[in-house]
């Protein structure tokens, strides 16, 4: 499987657009890496960008935008809201999927000496990729920002790990960039009824886990704190794995609290964002809403949208856009401007760059399904159509759920409603992508048998490849027996639990989820002859027949059920 990793550098320019489009340029130019989010911000006067792709490629594009930066920037004239010392002020590395920290960390390290190497920028490696205990925390590596690099790269202590140590003409210019590995970080900014960068600090020192320095009688203005080495002591901050300032952005007229997550399975959006609606209260002000900075995972979207939803005592086995709609709107952030999940959430993000979704059957409406189906073109056949049948089946079971848990009277039943529209959800979603794979595995096919078969050797490879699309044409329709089958138990508990005045629903869905079993179990069968790998023939044949059986069994007991409750 493929290596996936993100960086997220920060530039220090966010008003010259041309400058911008320069640096993206250059990520652009490099095949293989998509550039996924562009997020400048005039009053930190910084551009977030996010890029997403295979390990190698992802290090040159971010290499070439550092050597961009350094062309079209000059440190000596920067000005803005947000802590800075270079050009490209930080280039993390974050692993995305089937890769490890440690192998991030180390091609963040490669990146950070070619970078020190070629481009003659000071270098400091922090979080996973420091080479020292010491400069794993950003904020040390960046301590006094540009102004203090001219003592700092030059000092024994905080000599550069890459690069050159001396503050020249050229060091003047560019700055020092820190380099490093991490996981995945949400920039979030949380928005507040105020102007007062003081009021907004006050919250996000009580928020973040650096806390604040304490004060004697528990005070704001009390005397400091200090250890027996005379250094202060902090009061830790309520929330785990959180940075946090406060500060005034003149574009929207108000200020905010600007929050780093930088691990969202300890401290989520939500958290956060709950936390510093209760803190603001205590402080006599108000959150009004919130700001995504660069993009998110989707699954940190729904995680915000199901808790709301939990909060609200609804169910949460609805689609993922309706949850990600009660997250937007429950975290505001639509407030400053409207929030939009093609362009906010990675994995759709990249679906769009790839043109994964361009041909996809279940985009589609029901008519244009059904006209394409009818169509001279073999494809959507019957193995889709059975898939579909079954996702429309599980959609129903699943609507039963969600109407139960929203029945008059029925509040204290809403978790148990919610648990089986969830896994309703999860068949209605699993059975969906099945359409696109069925039809995938005939074009598959069809593919194979076009190979050339003029030498011995071609003639062998294309003999495989038949074979190999033969069999992932049965095993795709057995998958949508096992999932229709399964998606059964949400009707067949929904025929005995659920809204009584939907229990005909709850028939027709398991009606549906039967005739896609039997529609999936004709491709199995029809493919299954032209497979020479008879031991795998052989035990989809007992599966697909064990699979009928059942179906055939739950679509009688949920009809019985049904047939009793209507007369």
């Amino acid at each position: 499987m493929q290596q996936l990793i993100e960086c997220v550098p920060n530039f220090s320019e966010g008003r010259d657009m041309n400058i911008i489009n320069k640096i993206c340029d250059e990520i652009k130019g490099v095949e293989g890496v998509s550039l996924i989010d562009v997020d400048p911000g005039k009053a930190t006067n910084r551009t977030v960008v996010t890029m997403v792709g295979a390990p190698e490629q992802v290090v040159e594009a971010a290499f070439r935008a550092v050597k961009k930066a350094k062309e079209l920037i000059d440190m000596r004239k920067h000005k803005g809201a947000h802590p800075r010392f270079g050009a490209t002020d930080v280039c993390p590395l974050v692993p995305v999927s089937n890769i490890s920290m440690e192998e991030v960390a180390e091609y963040a390290r490669k990146l950070a000496k070619r970078i020190g190497d070629e481009l003659s920028i000071p270098i400091y490696c922090y979080e996973q990729a420091a080479l020292t205990e010491n400069r794993k925390n950003l904020a040390e590596c960046r301590k006094g920002e540009y102004e203090a690099l001219p003592q700092r790269i030059t000092s024994t202590d905080w000599k550069p790990d890459f690069g050159p140590c001396s503050w020249t003409d050229e060091t003047q210019r560019s700055g020092a960039t820190a380099v490093g590995a991490r996981n995945f970080l949400i920039a979030y900014n949380i928005n507040l009824n105020t102007t007062s960068t003081r009021r907004a600090n006050t919250i996000a020192f009580d928020l973040r886990e650096r806390g604040r320095v304490k004060r004697e009688g528990g005070s704001l203005t009390g005397k400091i704190i200090k250890d027996s080495h005379d250094k202060p002591v902090n009061e830790p901050g309520l929330l785990k794995s959180v940075k946090g300032i406060g500060w005034y952005i003149e574009e929207y007229g108000i200020a905010q609290i600007s929050l780093n997550l930088t691990d969202i399975t300890l401290t989520s959006m939500h958290k956060a964002f709950d936390t510093a609606c209760e803190r603001a209260t205590v402080h006599g002000l108000r959150v009004t809403g919130s700001e995504l900075v660069g993009v998110i995972p989707l699954q940190a979207m729904l995680d915000a949208g199901k808790y709301f939803l939990k909060k609200q005592n609804r169910s949460t086995g609805i689609s993922d856009k309706e949850i990600i709609k009660i997250a937007v709107k429950s975290l505001g952030l639509d407030e400053l401007y409207p929030f939009e999940p093609d362009k906010k959430i990675i994995e759709y993000i990249l679906e769009n760059e790839q043109g994964k979704n361009k041909n996809k059957l279940t985009n589609l409406s029901l008519a244009e399904f059904a006209h394409e189906t009818a169509s001279e073109s073999p494809a959507p056949g019957g193995g889709s159509v059975a898939a579909y049948l079954g996702a429309i089946g599980a959609a129903l079971g699943t609507m039963v759920a969600n109407l139960s848990a929203h029945k008059r009277g029925w509040d204290y039943r809403t978790a148990e409603f919610s648990g089986w529209a969830e896994k309703g959800k999860f068949y209605h979603d699993e059975l969906l992508k099945m359409v696109d794979e069925d039809t995938k595995a005939f074009n598959n096919i069809m593919e194979a048998f076009k190979l050339p078969q003029q030498s011995d050797g071609e003639k062998q490879l294309r003999r495989e490849t038949i074979e190999q699309a033969t069999r992932f044409a049965i095993e795709v329709p057995l998958k949508t027996m096992q999932l229709c089958c399964d998606s059964m138990q949400v009707m067949l508990a929904m025929a005995k639990i659920g809204n009584p005045n939907s229990i005909s629903d709850a028939g027709v869905g398991a009606i549906s989820a039967r005739g896609g079993v039997l529609g999936a179990w004709l491709n199995v069968k029809i493919n299954t002859k032209d497979l020479t790998d008879r031991e795998f023939v052989n035990y989809a044949l007992a599966e697909g027949k064990s699979r009928v059986q059942t179906a055939n069994q739950l679509e009688k007991e949920i009809l019985q059920m049904v047939d009793k409750a209507i007369g």
